[in-house]
């Protein structure tokens, strides 16, 4: 689960709120070992993601750095590329 979360500081644009959302999300699914709560748990969860957004949010936020911001384009790229290699080019 937590291999899908992606590294959301110093992109230019900005991490969105989306991405802040689903890394949060996918942060509770590992901590708790649900993909979907129970409908006792569910609250708890949700709240849980919600407040793991906030301290996201505010983490990237108040997080400097000297160097370059990245490029979102290039980086899906370079992603692809590893993923290539890794696993081959699937054939059409």
């Amino acid at each position: 689960m937590c291999r899908n979360i992606k590294t959301l500081f110093n992109f230019d644009p900005l991490a969105t709120d989306d991405e802040i959302q689903a890394a949060s999300l996918q942060f509770v699914r590992k901590l708790s070992g649900f993909t979907e709560p129970s409908k006792a748990n569910e609250e708890a969860f949700n709240r849980a993601v919600q407040e793991m957004s906030v301290v996201a949010r505010n983490l990237l936020n108040s997080l400097v750095t000297n160097a370059e911001p990245r490029n979102r384009e290039i980086e899906i790229e370079r992603a692809r590329a590893r993923n290539a290699k890794r696993f081959g080019v699937a054939e059409n």
